[in-house]
Parts: structure tokens; sequence; C-alpha cells
């Protein structure tokens, strides 16, 4: 039996990790001693243990088997580079088969942070790109039920609109962008209308996620006089308590520039997905998108423009991912149930080991098919399935 099981289930986040040659290895030549290095978090017997995987293309047969026979609990066993499928392709196929999810978006983990850093130059950033795409194809290849995600940074809009292309020619199903000013611009500016225009003319959908801006907030808001917290995994890179009140901030003012400059009233076969940045922040911005265009239309021309509101082009050209901890059900009360996504992070921790069960216990007493939609059919009108 597989632990996913009695509906349809679309997986709208997933990772690969990133080996050390994960860049390099798919980057042109001539570009290759130019890229950034990914920051792994980690170093030492970390390293020696990376540098083994790469070194097999995977992890060894013995250990292999071992999670294959965890079956339906695999959820429950390692996560990051321990997981089965964290780096190769062909035992993504495995988890697949095990979890019983008929797709699954996969995102890299580290790389495209190492892309999208505003103060990278843009053409060492393109070309950083087009090497992480390349990856991200390779790893997807041999399954079509993963859907594997471009990376894609907006400060060159016309570099941009050919990765785009590229990223099409490769067979991936999805383009990421950073949810941060495109240059020193809104993404709502009529520049990016080509490259917004393509991703809705070929049914591309593309994607905020977790990562693409910086985590953490300004160091000031840690400064109490007291030992500053380290973060849920020990350290002081990763997110902390105060880090998650700000955590959305950024995709937020990207949802609604796009939304009041007019972008998804242009593009209304766009499609647009906001992945691993919880969703419980949605109803309210919802009301408030609704408000802010009610009132600013009588002196702002584009918003009067506008002929649906900015919570009916959501609704219908947007989705959004929430945690696990989250309680999906009240959001749908406060708004629809076409907004929200299933998605499992697999396989970093923050997915967690029982997340159909959380997910489950927020959804008792909806009907079959705001489940279905939940599930699977927000998630297939996304991608276009």
């Amino acid at each position: 039996m597989t632990y996913a099981t009695g509906r349809r289930f679309l997986d709208a986040d997933s990772h690969l990790m990133e080996l050390p040659g994960f860049l390099r290895d798919h980057a042109d030549p001539d570009v290759r001693e130019g890229l950034p290095e990914i920051a792994f978090g980690g170093g030492g017997r970390m390293m020696d243990f990376l540098a083994g995987i790469e070194a097999r293309g995977g992890l060894p047969p013995e250990r292999i088997d071992e999670l294959v026979a965890m079956g339906d609990d695999l959820l429950t066993g390692p996560k990051g580079y321990q997981a089965l499928g964290a780096c190769n392709g062909s035992e993504r196929t495995a988890v697949l088969d095990l979890l019983g999810f008929e797709r699954q978006l996969v995102f890299s983990t580290f790389a495209a942070g190492t892309i999208f850093r505003p103060d990278l130059d843009p053409g060492v950033a393109m070309a950083a790109s087009t090497a992480h795409n390349r990856a991200m194809a390779a790893f997807c290849s041999g399954d079509e039920r993963l859907i594997g995600v471009a990376a894609i940074p907006l400060d060159d809009p016309d570099a941009a609109l050919a990765e785009v292309d590229r990223a099409i020619e490769l067979g991936l199903g999805a383009v990421w962008v950073p949810h941060r000013l495109a240059g020193r611009s809104s993404p709502g500016h009529d520049r990016y209308d080509p490259f917004w225009a393509r991703l809705a003319q070929v049914g591309l959908p593309g994607l905020l996620h977790v990562g693409g801006v910086n985590l953490q907030v300004h160091p000031g808001w840690m400064d109490t006089g007291r030992p500053e917290p380290g973060d849920w995994l020990g350290g002081g890179e990763n997110v902390r308590g105060k880090d998650m009140i700000a955590l959305h901030h950024a995709a937020e003012m990207f949802v609604g520039a796009m939304v009041l400059d007019g972008v998804l009233e242009r593009h209304r076969d766009l499609r647009f997905g906001v992945i691993e940045l919880g969703a419980g922040w949605v109803p309210a911005m919802l009301r408030r998108l609704d408000q802010i265009a009610g009132i600013w239309k009588r002196s702002e021309p584009e918003l009067a423009a506008l002929t649906r509101l900015p919570s009916q082009q959501i609704t219908e050209q947007m989705a959004f991912t929430p945690y696990p901890f989250e309680d999906v059900g009240a959001m749908i009360r406060e708004s629809n149930e076409h907004l929200y996504l299933f998605s499992s992070d697999y396989p970093h921790v923050e997915g967690g080991r029982h997340p159909l069960a959380r997910f489950e216990a927020s959804l008792a007493g909806f009907s079959e098919d705001v489940l279905d939609q939940f599930y699977a059919g927000n998630m297939a009108r996304l991608v276009g399935i």
C-alpha cells in the first residue's frame, strides 16, 4: 500500500538536494569558473558524505534497500541528504511509487537562493540560472511524474525571457522567480510583460518559494540584550520565531503588485503559485486588496480599469501551499476552496512525518469535492495537467 490512498494526490512542493557539482557540471565551460558557490550549510564530514554520494551517483545500494523496505512509512524516515531520492532522480521514482503521488513539483534547495542574490552580477546570475535549469531537467528527466522547476532571476528582462524558452526546451514545467523587485522595478513594469505573456502562452506557471529572498529579518529585530536564539535546526542561519512573522511579507507585496499593476488582468491565462510561504495570511490579503482597489480607484486609473476584483483574479489564477500546522479548513471558510494546495516538502524535515494526518484533521467535515480540490484539483489547474 502507498502512503497516500483513496484519491488523487498532486504534490505542490518537493526538493532535490544539490551535490557540490550541481551548477558546475551543467554550466557552459566559459562561465564555469565564475559561477557563485552554493552555500550548503555544512562542512567537514557533511562534505565528505556528499562527495561519496556524488561519486556513486546516489545512496549506497544497501541503504536504498533499507529505505524502500520502509514502504508507506517512508516519510517517518531520514530527511535531507539521507533521504531516498534526495539527490538521484531514479531513486525519486521509487519514492513516488511508495508515496502514491501522481505528480510532484521539484525545486532546488540551496542553488536558487544563490542565483537570486540581488548583489550578484546579472550576467553571472543568468549563467548560473542556465546551469541550474539543466541540472533540474537532468534530475527529472527519467520520470514524467516529476515536474522540474526552473529558477530565473528577473533583473534582466530580455535574458529572463530567453531563459524561459530554454526551460521549455529542457522540458521543465514551472518557473520560480524571486519575490523582490525585478531589478529596480515592480514585476508589473511594462518591460516584463513579454515575460509574463510567454509564461501564459505556453502554460508554464510562475512560482514564488521560500528562499527566493533572504529568510531572516534585520538583525536589529533579534537584539534584545539577551542571548540571541538559534534556529529550529540548532544553528543561526535558518528560520527563527521572529523570522516567521515576516516570512511571507515580501511574497504578499509581490502578489499585490502583480494584481494592482494589472498583470493578472492583462494575462488571464497566467497561473501563479506561492509555495512554502504558508497561507494563513491569504484570506486577509484578499480582503485588503479588494478594499484597496475599491478606494484607490478614485485616484488611480489603473485600478479603476480592473474588470475583476483582486480576490477574483487571485482565486482564478493563483494558489498557495499551507504549512501542515496551519488550519486549512479555517482558510477555506474565510475565502474559498480553490486557493490551496497539498504539499509534502519531501525530503525536507519541515514537511513533517505525517503531513496527511495533519491536513486531514483541519479539513474534517468538508465535502469530497473540497478535499479533491485541495489534494489535486487546484494543482492540476496551476500546472495545466
